[in-house]
């Protein structure tokens, strides 16, 4: 759907924001500065008439708690997952809280659970992590699938999607718009806690199947991320 073509059906559109936990707590600690700037960001538009899926992810704060975990004891992948999932449920809360005139009460942590958020008058849902295996990119796309959404838009600190780390090798290669079986390529078929990736493997499998549309983009440039949001250019990675 071309938002700045159709007012009117744009205006009907929900669109679901995977925001990264890198935003929401980066290595210096909860970034009040940029939640204030998201907030402004998402409340201008919803009194535009737009909605918002609102999946916060774990980032930094998930890493913490398993890299400790790891450094006193033998865990499993399965402890990382909870300690990470535990992580983006305490981010969800703190969406939800700054958000508590505009979002739905209740914090969707299984995205098969859909029996509150189907008839939800509120304009922003908040989901976190649901169960080990699974990340909250999968999350979205699950979500996206059975709010009939069609275009996720994932935050992150980084710019677009590129061949390799571009923060190691100043060469790395940078892709504007790639399709999905491209982008598999790069990020393979197998997801496991803490991998450093743009979008999940597992959700991108379940995205190409539902036919949806997925930007990649830094979220600390919220002007941008509007550019996309009205059908502009911008700066970032359409997969589709």
């Amino acid at each position: 759907m071309n938002i700045s073509k159709d007012g009117d059906a744009a205006h009907r559109e929900r669109i679901i924001i995977s925001l990264g936990g890198s935003l929401l707590v980066p290595d210096s600690g909860i970034d009040a500065r940029f939640i204030s700037a998201f907030k402004d960001f998402i409340i201008r538009y919803i009194e535009l008439g737009y909605r918002f899926i609102i999946v916060t992810g774990g980032g930094r704060t998930a890493r913490r708690y398993i890299e400790a975990a790891a450094a006193i004891s033998s865990i499993t992948d399965e402890d990382k997952d909870w300690l990470g999932i535990h992580a983006t449920r305490m981010n969800a809360h703190l969406v939800r809280t700054i958000f508590r005139e505009y979002a739905h009460p209740k914090i969707n942590t299984n995205p098969h659970d859909l029996e509150d958020f189907y008839s939800a008058p509120e304009p922003i849902l908040v989901a976190a992590g649901w169960r080990p295996g699974f990340s909250t990119d999968f999350d979205a796309v699950l979500l996206g699938k059975y709010l009939d959404a069609k275009r996720v838009i994932n935050l992150s600190n980084i710019d677009m999607v590129y061949d390799r780390d571009p923060r190691k090798h100043h060469d790395a290669k940078p892709f504007p718009s790639l399709s999905w079986p491209e982008f598999r390529r790069l990020v393979g078929d197998e997801w496991n806690p803490g991998m450093h990736v743009p979008f999940d493997p597992i959700a991108s499998k379940m995205a190409e199947a539902e036919g949806m549309e997925v930007a990649i983009m830094n979220g600390n440039d919220l002007a941008n991320v509007e550019r996309y949001v009205l059908g502009q250019d911008f700066l970032g990675t359409i997969i589709r």
